[in-house]
């Protein structure tokens, strides 16, 4: 894989998966509704893919040392990835009751982010454990801070 797609595909999918989830269980904790979670993925998926793209573009541009198709390369790779994971999370909301596809969201998340690290690992001959240990903790720690910012949210302004 090119290093530019892998940079898009990496950087896409990760953000796609922690933003995702972490809005997800914040508006859960928040609202209790199904509509604000599904409309939150959905937009998400839009503005946020949109972001990171533009974000990873001005980033790799900075650097001075990617050709333009390289850069463009990033940005689309970025975009789809995030936009697609984004989406993925869906399915679990439309098939189950809001408390679990939440559950089934964070299991899937961090599923896909333990194998996008163990990758990752591997590709960096290094000890692949620490790496997705490393992923899964900030995960982790991200889907805790958000499901208290969701309570603190609703115990103050519902």
């Amino acid at each position: 894989m090119r290093e530019s797609v892998r940079t898009g595909f990496c950087f896409g999918t990760t953000s796609g998966i922690i933003t995702t989830l972490g809005l997800m269980v914040g508006l859960h904790a928040g609202t209790k509704s199904q509509l604000a979670v599904v409309g939150g993925v959905l937009i998400i998926a839009i503005a946020d893919a949109f972001s990171d793209a533009l974000g990873i573009h001005v980033s790799e541009e900075s650097e001075n040392r990617h050709t333009t198709k390289e850069l463009w390369e990033s940005t689309f790779c970025t975009f789809g990835s995030k936009f697609i994971f984004a989406l993925t999370f869906i399915i679990p909301l439309l098939l189950f009751e809001l408390y679990t596809a939440i559950i089934v969201s964070v299991i899937w998340g961090l599923f896909l982010l333990g194998v996008l690290s163990f990758y990752i690992g591997v590709k960096e001959k290094t000890k692949t454990w620490k790496v997705v240990a490393e992923h899964l903790v900030i995960a982790i720690i991200v889907i805790i801070i958000t499901h208290y910012v969701g309570d603190w949210i609703r115990l103050t302004f519902i």
